[in-house]
């Protein structure tokens, strides 16, 4: 199983993004920056703005590849400014759509359904800079569903592709 890092774990009580793009960007607090996150299954994480909403439980976690955000833009990339809630080095994360991943930082993995991409919008290129929602098509994270309680923290972690009861292999 390959070895990945939580850079960043991003729970936010409410949705900042409103409006147009060209409005400007909202006021970013940085508490929404955390160290541990408790997931629970089919509700999301807990505390965050789609946790236990029926219309996004399907969608509840993002994930994101440290790897594909733009460097170097005018602005830090970082998860108060993409909006996913994981941010991960290590793993392409976007070429698991359709499997069951994990992620184990040490206290028991946290079994996540990657259901689809989530995809860049107009904000990006407010957000990160200009380009960048072009920049991340492809490769802006995915949109998962919490399979098992448990908790994600900054750090190393242990990943892997495979339901819970089967045998991990490589993502």
């Amino acid at each position: 199983m390959p070895h990945v890092e939580i850079l960043q774990l991003l729970v936010s009580p409410v949705h900042r993004l409103a409006g147009r793009p060209g409005d400007g960007l909202p006021e970013l607090p940085p508490g929404e920056l955390v160290t541990t996150a408790e997931v629970r299954a089919g509700l999301g994480i807990v505390g965050d703005r789609y946790f236990n909403h029926p219309a996004h439980r399907n969608a509840s976690l993002t994930l994101m590849a440290a790897e594909r955000l733009p460097q170097p833009g005018p602005y830090p990339a970082d998860l108060l400014r993409t909006r996913r809630n994981v941010l991960l080095r290590g793993v392409d994360i976007d070429a698991c759509i359709g499997t069951t991943v994990f992620l184990d930082c040490g206290t028991g993995p946290v079994y996540l359904e990657v259901r689809s991409a989530a995809r860049p919008c107009a904000w990006m290129d407010s957000t990160l800079g200009p380009g960048a929602q072009r920049a991340l098509r492809g490769g802006g994270g995915v949109r998962c569903r919490p399979l098992t309680d448990g908790v994600l923290t900054v750090g190393p972690a242990l990943f892997g592709v495979g339901a819970p009861g089967e045998p991990a292999h490589r993502g």
